[in-house]
């Protein structure tokens, strides 16, 4: 019998191709894993079989990932067969009346997608736990403790086995954080390198960006190749790549100089088993041939940090009111949850001078950056401050939206790494390299030169080589129900 989860993207389109198993035979193996554990998991939202069905009788094109099963994020990568909650019951069910390019570039991959995955309410958030599907998202690895966010139904399918990959995004960590919380590679590219439109020009400021999530470094650099480069009308670039992803996999990376930070980036300890997780991929690199020293960015972390804060309040007011423009009518007190509240009180407060502002602070936290990275071609922290949090500690039932992001048990504390990727709009990755001893993720995290793609990508693939990740899964036996 074909062996479904023994196989990446790669190579299931390799046993496409070779005739091995049909596309049919491949989407039945994705729908049967999933109804074995999706129930206890909650991770696929939205099933679309029928779609996909329709996809494999039209004839697929023949891309590098023709036939294979995939999922998409429950926000972004608009397609007309695939409608979408954004994780909010006053956007659920939203129909796209054009596929996004994203969407447009996957599909002509020859990928089979049929469903969606889970996201907090607008894409706000460390944790899964939407109340528009029902509870939350649960993390294979342990179901106490979530799989991350806001990708993290995403995260929690791909662990689980019920695709080898699928799509997120990553506006402050939404891809690394839950490849962090579930063993899985997570790859946030220099801003601008993937698609936006035609429903977006920028997200965030130009702080978010779509991705991946993937158990193999080769589908993630392969998917990117699939995908990156500008769409019609594209406000900016990213600059331009040399030779692209799978290319920079075949170069192994020269020695590098790599700042090492066994802190938060403003000097707060982390878990020890982060940190000591950090200590170890030291050594690994050092062993590797590459210069690895204490480095710790001398830049404005927390007001980049309020910045970050005070734009996606006003992002996520945007989005709401466009929502109730569209349906000509006020907001009722069951649309949104309580962070979503939260955010619109605290937009409320934001003049357009302070909006302006803001960017301001990201700009300049972004040149504070770039200016450490003239002397480092990396930097090396752990991805969150802590192993995966329990279920419930990141809920949106509360409504103070600023505490819930930068307060002292918020997700800053919790996440003080990733986010500040996405204000400088510099490459960073999630690489699972650790898990502690009671079996959980640690994610290690990179971050290269703003531009700098191929060489992160380049030592991702030397540190899989090194330290295989690919066959540690989780151990659902455990828990799940016969």
């Amino acid at each position: 019998m074909f062996d479904f989860e023994a196989h990446d993207m790669t190579g299931l389109a390799e046993a496409v191709r070779d005739g091995v198993v049909a596309p049919e035979d491949l989407l039945e193996m994705a729908l049967q894993r999933m109804a074995r554990v999706n129930p206890a998991l909650n991770a696929v939202v939205t099933i679309a079989d029928d779609a996909a069905r329709r996809m494999i009788a039209r004839g697929l094109p023949d891309g590098p990932f023709s036939g294979v099963p995939f999922l998409l994020k429950d926000a972004g990568c608009e397609a007309i067969d695939f409608p979408s909650h954004e994780g909010s019951r006053l956007m659920a069910n939203t129909q796209h009346p054009i596929d996004s390019e994203l969407y447009l570039r996957l599909k002509a991959t020859g990928l089979v997608p049929f469903g969606r995955t889970a996201t907090p309410e607008n894409s706000i958030g460390v944790a899964t736990e939407a109340a528009v599907y029902g509870g939350p998202t649960r993390n294979p690895w342990d179901p106490a403790r979530t799989p991350g966010g806001s990708s993290g139904g995403s995260g929690a399918a791909v662990a689980a086995g019920i695709v080898p990959a699928a799509h997120g995004a990553d506006g402050g960590g939404s891809i690394r954080i839950p490849a962090s919380c579930c063993g899985l590679f997570g790859f946030k590219p220099t801003r601008a390198r993937l698609p936006d439109g035609p429903y977006s020009g920028e997200g965030w400021g130009g702080m978010a960006i779509e991705g991946f999530l993937t158990r193999s470094v080769r589908d993630t650099a392969a998917l990117l190749d699939a995908t990156a480069g500008p769409d019609l009308g594209a406000p900016y670039v990213a600059p331009p790549l040399a030779n692209g992803y799978l290319a920079a996999l075949a170069q192994p990376p020269g020695p590098r100089r790599i700042a090492i930070c066994e802190t938060s980036l403003s000097g707060d300890p982390i878990a020890p088993e982060c940190r000591d997780a950090v200590r170890e991929t030291g050594r690994l690199l050092e062993a590797l041939g590459h210069i690895v020293e204490p480095a710790r960015p001398e830049a404005d972390h927390f007001p980049m940090m309020r910045a970050w804060t005070k734009i996606v309040a006003c992002g996520t007011a945007s989005a709401v009111r466009a929502e109730l423009r569209a349906k000509g009518r006020s907001l009722l007190p069951d649309d949104i949850e309580g962070v979503t509240r939260g955010a619109l009180r605290y937009a409320e407060q934001i003049s357009g001078a302070d909006y302006l502002d803001a960017l301001a602070t990201i700009h300049r936290y972004g040149r504070e950056m770039a200016a450490f990275f003239q002397k480092w071609d990396i930097l090396l922290t752990s991805t969150l401050a802590e192993p995966p949090a329990k279920i419930g500690r990141f809920n949106h039932a509360r409504e103070d939206y600023e505490a819930y992001r930068i307060g002292p048990n918020g997700c800053f504390a919790y996440s003080p790494f990733t986010a500040a990727f996405n204000a400088t709009g510099q490459p960073a990755m999630s690489v699972p390299l650790h898990w502690t001893d009671g079996d959980l993720p640690v994610g290690l995290h990179f971050a290269g030169r703003f531009g700098a793609d191929e060489d992160l990508m380049s030592l991702a693939g030397q540190l899989e080589q090194a330290r295989p990740w690919f066959d540690r899964r989780p151990n659902m036996r455990r828990w799940l129900r016969n």
